[in-house]
């Protein structure tokens, strides 16, 4: 298929996944993608004084994807929160460090994926401490590739706000970015944070999958219809935007009546959401 014609048909974004991916089923995924790269590696980041200002993070990910960020950049970046400090878990950030976060902090975390994970003592001694569940949102294929014994659907996890509200949890798909993104999404809102804060989640990605920049480019380089990154309708296609994620919204409301109808879709009650959304600020 033509790289025009994909991007028409799917609304593709960087990793060549549907934006709608998490919100067409609870279990289910319509694209599978399958990354065959080395586990990316962070530079360990543990300089409070170099933390960013929102204003500054902002100008960071308005940098257009075709420009790789500055090294130096990168390593303010990520001593800003919301990111973690890791050097193995790839854009690792706290959801409720969010600046404009409903969310209470230290509770929701999102990342990549967990497999480089466990040849990493620092990451498991940070796991172990900080989170009691990790749901994976990847799809079966995805899983068989990159194994990990964790649960994958949206349902688990508002299941386990709304049964487990005490007990930290961390959700993640290979890079974090495109269904995490949905997930984290779908929870700042529920836990009231305006849009423009839950926009500026989203667009944080740009930063937090940097390390992994050329290696991700090379497999979509490999895995679709296109022979270098200047074909016409590349670089929209692995963008983040703002009107990426509004677009987006708009889709769950003409189809859903919004975030809550969508949860009730997967079979919650009024008075469950209500009380995923309480537990969710608790």
């Amino acid at each position: 298929m033509a790289l025009a014609d994909l991007i028409r048909q799917c609304q593709l974004d960087f990793f060549g996944s549907f934006l709608s991916i998490s919100i067409t089923s609870a279990t289910t995924v319509t694209i599978t993608v399958i990354f065959t790269i080395s586990p990316p590696i962070n530079k360990k980041r543990t300089n409070p004084n170099m933390a960013l200002s929102r204003a500054e993070l902002e100008s960071i990910v308005a940098v257009h994807v075709r420009e790789p960020l500055p090294a130096d950049t990168l390593t303010a970046a990520f001593n800003s929160k919301p990111f973690i400090p890791t050097e193995s878990i790839i854009n690792l950030r706290d959801l409720g460090a969010v600046p404009g976060s409903a969310i209470r902090p230290g509770h929701i975390f999102r990342s990549g994926m967990l497999d480089a994970d466990a040849a990493d003592p620092e990451a498991m001694a940070w796991l172990t401490a900080n989170v009691k569940a990790v749901f994976d949102l990847r799809s079966k294929e995805e899983r068989a590739t990159y194994p990990t014994a964790y649960k994958p659907s949206i349902r688990a996890v508002l299941e386990h706000v709304r049964d487990r509200p005490n007990e930290p949890f961390l959700f993640h798909r290979t890079a974090g970015r495109d269904r995490t993104g949905v997930m984290a999404g779908l929870l700042q809102t529920l836990a009231g944070t305006k849009q423009e804060d839950v926009i500026f989640d989203y667009m944080l990605s740009r930063i937090g999958i940097e390390p992994a920049r050329e290696r991700l480019l090379v497999f979509i380089l490999a895995n679709i219809d296109v022979r270098d990154t200047e074909e016409p309708g590349f670089w929209n296609m692995v963008s983040l935007r703002p009107s990426f994620w509004k677009a987006f919204g708009q889709g769950v409301e003409a189809e859903y009546g919004g975030w809550g109808g969508y949860v009730k879709g997967l079979g919650f009650s009024t008075k469950d959401l209500e009380t995923i959304k309480k537990n969710l600020r608790a």
